[in-house]
C-alpha cells in the first residue's frame, strides 16, 4: 500500500492485473455528500482510446465499501474499490522489461525487486 499525507491521508492499493484496485481516504469530516456517481466525469477521462491510455477496457465502476452511509461521509475512513475484469498480464509480455512513459513501471520494478505485475 502507498500512503500520502498526515492529516488527510490517502492510501492506494491493489494491482492493475489483480482482482481490484482501491483507495482509502482517512481524515474526511462527517456529513459531506458523496456518491459513486461523483467520480464519473474523472473516470471517463482516463478510459481507453484516448492518446496515452491503455488499450485494455475496464468498466471503472467505483464501489464505496466504507465511510459513507446514506450518501454522506461518516467520518470513518472511506474505502472505494474498482474491480478489474481485464487482468491478462500476458498482453504485456513483450514490453514487461521496458518502462513506459507515464507509468510507474521502473519505480515499482526497483521498489519491489522485479516482483511487481
Amino acid at each position: 500500500m502507498n500512503s500520502f499525507g498526515r492529516i488527510f491521508r490517502v492510501s492506494i492499493f491493489g494491482e492493475s492485473h489483480g482482482a481490484l484496485v482501491g483507495v482509502t481516504i482517512d481524515g474526511c469530516p462527517a456529513g459531506i455528500e458523496l456518491k459513486a456517481e461523483d467520480f464519473h466525469a474523472d473516470l471517463e477521462r482516463r478510459k481507453a482510446g484516448a492518446s496515452g491510455t491503455t488499450p485494455r477496457k475496464e468498466d471503472d465502476i467505483p464501489k464505496i465499501v466504507s465511510g459513507v452511509f446514506n450518501d454522506k461521509t461518516t467520518g470513518a475512513p472511506i474505502t472505494i474499490v474498482f474491480e478489474n475484469n481485464n487482468t491478462k498480464s500476458s498482453d504485456y509480455e513483450k514490453i514487461k522489461n521496458t518502462p513506459r512513459p507515464g507509468h510507474a513501471d521502473f519505480v515499482l520494478h526497483e521498489k519491489l525487486k522485479g516482483f511487481n505485475d
